[in-house]
């Protein structure tokens, strides 16, 4: 099953409640913390996640680009996060972090960045629920798709198969209808959408046109 996490990077953080309620039909809200330091960007932190939580049932999907993110594992999970996602480039406790994030209740991810490859992943598998790959240059929104790593993807979701492991494969940069049946057909089941979703007038109707564009492909 193909899930749609809409990335509320690509909101309107003036009015940040009324945009959650026009993605109520999506699977998963992603929520892109950034500290300008691991990233050149800043954007939200605990405090904003946890008073949003009060807004939306939607799973918060977070994926924290920041640097030393055992420090704040727990913050996120006390503001509600359900998955939570950090890179392989910044923590080198990895498997202890992602232990944390699963014994406070939430799903542990491992985010992986373009030009890192897929065997730095073999030994943290065993220890994640699913990882999440960049095809994007992590740290801005509306960026152009990077099309060289849909066979990563591809390499990764075989790795799993292999391995006998139930750790799903989420995409996150430049998803949208064009792009979404390459990163499925590769073996993504989660699509995170920001511009796609957040810049187009009718929420449901962006989100029903990329899974009717992974549908059509299917058939």
């Amino acid at each position: 099953m193909i899930r749609i996490a809409p990335s509320l990077l690509s909101a309107d953080f003036a009015r940040l409640a009324d945009e959650l309620a026009t993605v109520e039909h999506a699977d998963l809200l992603h929520l892109d913390v950034m500290d300008g330091h691991f990233v050149p960007n800043l954007t939200i932190g605990p405090a904003l996640i946890k008073a949003l939580r009060k807004h939306t049932k939607l799973p918060f999907d977070c994926h924290l680009m920041i640097a030393e993110p055992q420090r704040y594992i727990g913050a996120f999970l006390d503001a509600g996060a359900d998955l939570i996602s950090i890179h392989i480039e910044t923590e080198p406790h990895l498997q202890r972090a992602l232990q944390m994030i699963r014994d406070g209740g939430a799903k542990a991810g491992i985010a992986i960045n373009p030009a890192t490859s897929a065997e730095s992943l073999t030994s943290a598998l065993d220890f994640c629920d699913y990882i999440l790959v960049m095809t994007v240059n992590p740290g801005f929104g509306g960026q152009k798709f990077i099309e060289p790593v849909v066979p990563k993807i591809r390499h990764i979701a075989r790795l799993v198969r292999e391995r006998g492991l139930r750790v799903e494969i989420e995409v996150d940069g430049g998803i949208d209808a064009g792009t979404a049946p390459r990163v499925v057909d590769a073996g993504a089941s989660i699509l995170v959408a920001g511009s796609a979703v957040f810049g187009k007038p009718d929420r449901d109707a962006a989100m029903r046109a990329i899974r009717d564009a992974v549908t059509t492909t299917r058939v």
